[in-house]
């Protein structure tokens, strides 16, 4: 898992502040524990955006990418590559 601790990072910093970022398991159900809402959903798009250069409208967004940091991984990891064989 290429961005799993910049995910981590970004997601107890924003969602979980009394958490540290070893404890959130790859699996743990973000969206399911309330963890990320549809606000949160909004934030974690943009900072991938931002952080990835990532073009979230030239990609399929489905509430499963985002369901554990495990899930946002394999969501960067695609889209990058999606990006490169385009670029």
């Amino acid at each position: 898992m290429q961005y799993a601790r910049a995910i981590r990072e970004f997601v107890v910093e924003e969602f979980l502040p009394d958490v540290p970022p070893a404890e959130l398991e790859y699996e743990y159900d973000l969206l399911e524990h309330g963890v990320i809402d549809s606000l949160g959903l909004l934030k974690v798009i943009v900072w991938i955006e931002d952080r990835y250069g990532i073009d979230t409208e030239k990609v399929d967004l489905r509430p499963e990418s985002f369901r554990s940091v495990a899930a946002i991984d394999a969501f960067i990891t695609h889209a990058s590559q999606q990006r490169t064989k385009s670029a």
